[in-house]
């Protein structure tokens, strides 16, 4: 660009004139569609919402590159409502960030972005209801979408829902090498472990058409797993005990950040980031949303000379019931009883990572070290603060294991039947592969308190909240291998405002 552009341009951003004319600014030549990787919304607040894009690395973007973007009322853009123009960089991978402010409260609006004479698909994403307000609200739970395991037929069905929210629970990426056994091969030679990996795989899983469609359809709030770095990594403490490992760590929550819809204020600059959060839908509902893995104690008993887990019995594992152990840190921990403890909303919707209700694999006590299993006295805590508290209406949202669990939530899991104290719906894997359908079989009679579970079910929770219940559907599409899978509802549960147990039909 030549100086007398580069002035035109300098004027048109302090004047704040229309995004049309800073495109027409700066025009470049594309090697390919630059927005290819699509567009993303997240962070919904009553009166803003985050919007992302990335430009796609075969575009070749330069060094440093201004892009454009809308917001609007309407989908013809007619009336833009918001603009502006960020300048972007190699150094956080293109990815734009942009915290729109300002905005009403429970509206949807559509967005896009322009660079360079190219223009992004637009986008469609909401604000939350303004506070006190009461309104119902169609969303989602989803987790666990390995890319080599299967396709992503059930983000397009569930675009076609088009729900107002979806609440990603984690693995939106897995970190392993690629293999010529999958349904899909994963991109690089070995598994994921520099900032350049991290980033190439993201790119990868964002080239799929139908989750840039459910991305571009509805605002997500988020949070992760392990797979976004190393399976089973707990704290600084990786599977394979790197001494090197909080440079991965550091590697991939940089890469997360510049991939998801979080705000530019998120930004990591080195191996720590806090991503647990509260969102609040009116006064119906408050997502706490958690951390369950950056500040997590090591696991108990791991396989020698490695981290990790493994399945135990509790006879043979001291460490396991140590009363100190922590999978939230006590820092969140304290975050989280407090603000289960107000009583400004109706609803309180713990949005974590893995399954909570306790589960056995044998009658005399066996249990995977991974999840709240593994964390049996920082389970309990929760559970003496969930009846200390008198938590409205408390329902944990779960993902992680592949399997769709309904379960009630007991204090201690030998309670009597009647003593449920909260409902847990833990979904099934977009894509990832599940245990064979037979071990949770045989392992469901040893848990009453668990009211449904598969492991042979690929799919989302789709829910309705209102005041005066919840309803889950499980939605399970038909083969995770078939492009054109379609979709089913598998069952369907409800918990009823003021009487905690998810009940059937």
């Amino acid at each position: 660009m030549d100086a007398r552009r580069r002035g035109l341009l300098a004027l048109a951003l302090a004047a704040g004139v229309a995004p049309a004319f800073v495109a027409c600014a700066h025009r470049r030549t594309w090697k390919s569609d630059p927005f290819a990787l699509g567009v993303a919304s997240g962070c919904p607040r009553p009166d803003s919402v985050v919007l992302w894009t990335r430009f796609a690395p075969a575009a070749e973007p330069g060094a440093r590159e201004p892009v454009s973007w809308e917001l609007a009322t309407d989908e013809g853009f007619r009336n833009v409502v918001r603009h502006g123009t960020e300048f972007v960089d190699a150094d956080v991978a293109h990815s734009v960030h942009v915290q729109a402010s300002g905005l009403e409260p429970a509206r949807w609006y559509w967005y896009r972005f322009t660079a360079g004479g190219q223009t992004s698909a637009p986008g469609r994403t909401r604000t939350a209801p303004a506070p006190g307000r009461e309104e119902a609200f169609a969303f989602a739970i989803a987790s666990c979408q390995r890319y080599d395991d299967g396709l992503y037929a059930a983000w397009r069905h569930l675009a076609d829902e088009a729900p107002d929210l979806v609440v990603f629970l984690g693995d939106y990426i897995y970190e392993s090498a690629p293999r010529k056994d999958r349904v899909r091969t994963h991109s690089g030679t070995g598994a994921a472990k520099t900032l350049d990996d991290y980033r190439a795989r993201y790119a990868q899983y964002k080239s799929d058409a139908d989750l840039r469609r459910i991305h571009a359809s509805a605002p997500w709030i988020l949070t992760w797993d392990d797979h976004e770095v190393q399976n089973d990594y707990a704290n600084d403490r990786g599977q394979d005990l790197a001494p090197d490992f909080l440079a991965r760590r550091a590697a991939a929550y940089r890469a997360w950040w510049e991939h998801m819809p979080m705000p530019p204020s998120m930004r990591p600059l080195g191996p720590d980031l806090r991503v647990h959060d509260r969102y609040d839908w009116g006064a119906l509902a408050r997502f706490h949303v958690l951390d369950g893995r950056q500040y997590r104690d090591a696991h108990a008993c791991p396989p020698p000379g490695r981290g990790g887990s493994t399945t135990v019995n509790v006879a043979d594992c001291p460490d396991l019931l140590r009363a100190d152990r922590t999978l939230l840190g006590s820092a969140q921990e304290r975050w989280l009883e407090d603000g289960l403890a107000q009583r400004d909303v109706r609803w309180n919707l713990i949005a974590q990572q893995t399954l909570m209700a306790p589960f056995t694999w044998t009658k005399e006590g066996r249990y995977w070290t991974d999840g709240w299993a593994g964390y049996p006295a920082a389970r309990d805590r929760l559970f003496d603060a969930i009846v200390a508290r008198k938590v409205a209406n408390p329902v944990v949202l779960s993902g992680d294991v592949h399997c769709n669990y309904v379960c009630d939530i007991k204090r201690r899991v030998d309670d009597p039947p009647g003593a449920v104290i909260a409902s847990e719906f833990c979904g099934t894997s977009i894509a990832s592969a599940g245990l064979p359908q037979s071990r949770v079989a045989a392992a469901l009679p040893l848990n009453p308190h668990v009211r449904y579970g598969r492991s042979d079910e690929r799919g989302y929770v789709a829910l309705k909240l209102g005041a005066s219940r919840l309803d889950a559907s499980l939605r399970v599409v038909s083969d995770v291998e078939d492009p054109n899978a379609t979709i089913r509802t598998a069952a369907r549960f409800s918990v009823e405002s003021g009487r905690p147990g998810p009940q059937p039909g």
